[in-house]
C-alpha cells in the first residue's frame, strides 16, 4: 500500500503541473503568433497576449496553402490508414487467437518484432516495392526465363510496371499493417471466456458470424482507442507523403505547411504560417479531446 502524504501530493502535481506548462508553452507561443499582425512581428520581447488578427491570418493561411484539397488528402488517407489498420489488425488477431495452425506462435512473434522496424528503417525497400507493386512477379519471370521465354516465342517484352506513387493507394496501403493493433486485440481476444467461444457455436454460428457478432461488439472500446492513435498517426505522417507525392494533387496538409516558409528572400510571414499550423492541428486535437473519454476507456478497461 502506498502511503499519501500532503507534502508528496504537493511535489507530484508541482512537477505535473511544470511539465505541463512547459510542453504546452510552445503551442500558446504559437496561438499568440498567430494572432499578431505582421507589424507586430517584430516586437520585442515578444507579446504574451492575444491580438485581433487570428480569423484573419487562419483565412490567409488557408488561402496561401491551397488548404481546401490539402484538408480533403488528409483526412481521406488518415481515414483510410484508421481503418485499414483496424480490420487488418482485428482479422490478424482473431486468426491468431481462434485458428490452431502450425508456427502459430512464430507467425505472432514475427508480426511483433516488427515494431522494431519503423517506417524511416524500411523506407528505401518500402519506396521501391510502392514504385512498382509487381517488380517482384517481374524479377520471378526474368529469374525463371519465362520472360526471355515470351518474349522469343510471341516477341512481346514482358515489362510488367504499377506504380502506386502519387496516389491515395500509394498514401495509405504501405502504411495499414500494424503490429500495436494486432497485439492490442490479441490480447483483448485472449480474455474472452471460453464459454462464450463454445456457446456461439453450440448455436450454428460460424468463424465470420462469430467475429461479427460477438467479438465485435465486445471490441468497441478497443476499436475506439485504436481509432484514435492511428488517425492521429495518419494525419501527422510527413516522411513517407513527402516521397511518393511529386504534385499537390495528393499532398498532405503536414507537406503543404512546409511549402509555406519563407525562402532565403522572402518575407518571413511567420503569423500566417503559425495560423496555419494552427489549422493543422486542428483535427487531430478535436478527435483525441472528443474521444477521449473512449480512448481512456479502452486502454484501461475491458467489456465483457
Amino acid at each position: 500500500m502506498i502511503e499519501k502524504t500532503p507534502i508528496l501530493n504537493f511535489v507530484t502535481h508541482a512537477v505535473l503541473i511544470t511539465a505541463t506548462l512547459l510542453m504546452c508553452f510552445p503551442i500558446y507561443v504559437s496561438f499568440i503568433t498567430a494572432t499578431l499582425p505582421l507589424e507586430r512581428m517584430a516586437e520585442l520581447p515578444k507579446p504574451l497576449l492575444p491580438d485581433d488578427q487570428l480569423l484573419v491570418n487562419m483565412a490567409a493561411a488557408w488561402e496561401k496553402g491551397g488548404f481546401s484539397t490539402l484538408y480533403m488528402n488528409s483526412l481521406i488517407s488518415a481515414t483510410i490508414i484508421m481503418v485499414g489498420k483496424i480490420v487488418i489488425a482485428m482479422i490478424t488477431a482473431f486468426s491468431l487467437v481462434y485458428f490452431r495452425f502450425r508456427f502459430r506462435g512464430i507467425a505472432f512473434w514475427m508480426i511483433f518484432i516488427t515494431l522494431m522496424l519503423p517506417l524511416e528503417v524500411r523506407i528505401v525497400p518500402t519506396y521501391e516495392v510502392a514504385s512498382n507493386v509487381l517488380l517482384p512477379l517481374q524479377r520471378i519471370l526474368e529469374w525463371t526465363g519465362l520472360a526471355w521465354l515470351i518474349q522469343t516465342a510471341s516477341g512481346i517484352r514482358v515489362d510488367l510496371n504499377w506504380s502506386l506513387i502519387n496516389s491515395y493507394a500509394g498514401l495509405t496501403l504501405p502504411l495499414i499493417a500494424t503490429a500495436t493493433g494486432t497485439f492490442l486485440f490479441r490480447q483483448f481476444f485472449l480474455t474472452i471466456p471460453d464459454e462464450l467461444t463454445e456457446a456461439a457455436k453450440m448455436d450454428g454460428s460460424g468463424a465470420l458470424r462469430f467475429l461479427w457478432d460477438v467479438l465485435l461488439p465486445l471490441s468497441r472500446t478497443n476499436i475506439a482507442a485504436l481509432a484514435v492513435i492511428m488517425f492521429v498517426f495518419g494525419w501527422n505522417q510527413y516522411l513517407w507523403p513527402l516521397l511518393v507525392t511529386s504534385g499537390s494533387e495528393y499532398r498532405t496538409l503536414t507537406i503543404g505547411l512546409t511549402f509555406m516558409q519563407p525562402g532565403p528572400d522572402g518575407a518571413s510571414d511567420w503569423n500566417v504560417i503559425l495560423a496555419g499550423a494552427l489549422l493543422v492541428m486542428l483535427p487531430p486535437v478535436a478527435v483525441v479531446v472528443f474521444a477521449q473519454r473512449w480512448f481512456v476507456k479502452g486502454l484501461v478497461n475491458s467489456e465483457k
